[in-house]
């Protein structure tokens, strides 16, 4: 059994938090794509954020499961459970993300649930892929990461 089916079949688990998480993701998406979502982001919260997503691939980069789900949310622990869980997801839903090949940052946008952060991935064959974060401000622990929407970008033509 697989890391996600495992966490699918968990006691307390139900399929609609995958899909409320989902569409919550999808949200961001939305959300980084709108005209209100051009708000400045203060310097500070900049650094923050970005070194929370970089912080997050340098642990999977080291194999490091405990130090990646520590940058997760309250709602991305509780719906993995564990930091193998959470790695294993990771390496078999997100294989550029668990090992880039290239990555850029873009700016971050807020929203009214927090922050996005986009960030540009290669993956080890030379695909694109744009990987667009949700950070959540927790109360003891700054910036953690509660979603993580992948889209794989095509090329536009010769």
């Amino acid at each position: 059994m697989t890391a996600l089916q495992q966490t699918l079949c968990r006691p307390g688990y139900s399929a609609g938090r995958l899909w409320r998480t989902l569409a919550l993701g999808l949200l961001a998406w939305a959300a980084l794509l709108s005209p209100k979502a051009q708000a400045e982001v203060s310097a500070e919260d900049r650094q923050s954020v970005r070194a929370v997503v970089q912080g997050q691939l340098n642990a999977f980069a080291a194999d490091d499961a405990s130090g990646a789900f520590s940058f997760a949310a309250p709602n991305i622990r509780d719906m993995f459970g564990s930091a193998e869980n959470f790695m294993a997801m990771v390496q078999q839903a997100y294989p550029v993300v668990y090992r880039p090949a290239a990555l850029v940052f873009l700016m971050p946008q807020e929203v009214e649930t927090g922050l996005l952060q986009a960030v540009q991935m290669q993956d080890r064959s030379g695909k694109s892929w744009l990987a667009v974060y949700t950070l959540q401000r927790q109360p003891a622990a700054g910036w953690l990461i509660s979603s993580c929407v992948l889209v794989a970008v095509r090329s536009v033509g010769a």
